[in-house]
């Protein structure tokens, strides 16, 4: 009897613990109490659905009191549709407490979508306040003489809350900004020009208005340093000197090869003709001897040929002799 007894005490114990823990889980006293004394009325119940709906009520609760001291017009609905979608509840309420202290514009809305877009909104505010200042990288460009200038610039930006949601961010800043400086470089006549005059590239990328369709305005644009690089025209020039080089040298290369095959087939077609005439002149005496046989030429006619050419190479002999004497006896007029 006594053990059931003390089965039954520790079971209404056990209970009482449980039943307990689930409604301090499901129940935020605390909080609730704390919402009060801050001046902020939450139901009970709000917070029990806050639990159903699976969102932490502190995630709701603090910002909400946050929000109600600083004396904005948030309610429990908007920061819990807010945390649902995915937001973050209490960096937007910090930014609507920065705006409000800053007298920028911002309703909740507007911080909330630029929340949801990915952006921090926080810092978008501070940026407003406290314009960011972007360093571009070096840029490398060329001035008309070829010579190079490498430049850095940095740029003075301030957020613009109204263009943060589909606005372009740094990276497109940067971009922008060295297109100017090369556009700006590339068509001064002198590079001593930019030198004399670094914050001509300024004025002229300023006035392109860069900061059109971004989440930034551009307060400034101050170039940091500018030095000067290879001498790009003259290694241009250079190389081309060098391609023109190389294809003169492939086309005579081309024109040689070309020759010496003529000359080839013409050694050939000349050593071809002196077989042919070596081959015609081994016939003649045959030719001749059928000829004296068949009585188409006399003894006579040969010995007239023969004389001929007997006349024929005196002739060609005295006409070599004559012509070396002449090459080889000094010219009068040179005395």
């Amino acid at each position: 009897m006594e053990a059931l007894v003390n089965f039954s005490f520790m079971f209404i114990v056990v209970s009482v613990v449980i039943v307990a823990a689930l409604f301090f889980h499901f129940v935020p006293l605390g909080l609730w109490i704390s919402a009060l004394a801050a001046g902020v009325n939450v139901g009970i119940f709000t917070l029990i659905g806050m639990r159903l709906r699976r969102v932490s009520p502190s995630k709701i609760v603090l910002p909400l009191v946050k929000a109600n001291k600083a004396g904005l017009s948030v309610n429990v609905n908007q920061l819990e549709a807010h945390y649902l979608a995915g937001g973050d509840v209490d960096r937007v309420v910090d930014a609507l407490i920065a705006a409000e202290r800053a007298s920028i514009p911002l309703t909740f809305e507007r911080a909330a979508a630029i929340d949801l877009a990915g952006r921090d909104v926080l810092e978008a505010v501070q940026m407003s306040v406290n314009p960011k200042v972007i360093e571009t990288p070096t840029i490398s460009a060329v001035a008309k003489n070829g010579i190079e200038l490498k430049v850095r610039a940095r740029v003075t930006v301030r957020a613009n809350i109204d263009r943060l949601v589909g606005g372009a961010g740094e990276a497109t800043i940067i971009a922008r900004v060295g297109e100017g400086i090369v556009t700006t470089v590339g068509s001064s006549e002198e590079h001593t020009d930019v030198l004399e005059n670094p914050d001509h590239i300024s004025r002229t990328v300023l006035n392109k208005g860069l900061d059109a369709g971004s989440a930034f305005e551009i307060l400034s644009i101050d170039i940091a340093d500018v030095d000067v690089g290879r001498n790009i025209g003259a290694q241009l020039m250079t190389d081309q000197a060098e391609a023109d080089k190389n294809i003169a040298q492939a086309k005579a290369e081309e024109r040689r090869a070309m020759a010496v095959a003529k000359e080839q087939e013409m050694r050939a077609y000349t050593q071809e003709m002196q077989a042919k005439v070596v081959e015609a002149q081994a016939e003649v005496p045959q030719a001749l001897s059928q000829a004296l046989r068949d009585g188409h030429m006399g003894v006579m006619d040969y010995y007239n040929m023969n004389n001929i050419m007997a006349d024929t190479k005196m002739r060609e002999t005295i006409a070599e002799g004559e012509t070396t004497e002449l090459t080889t006896q000094p010219n009068p007029r040179n005395k």
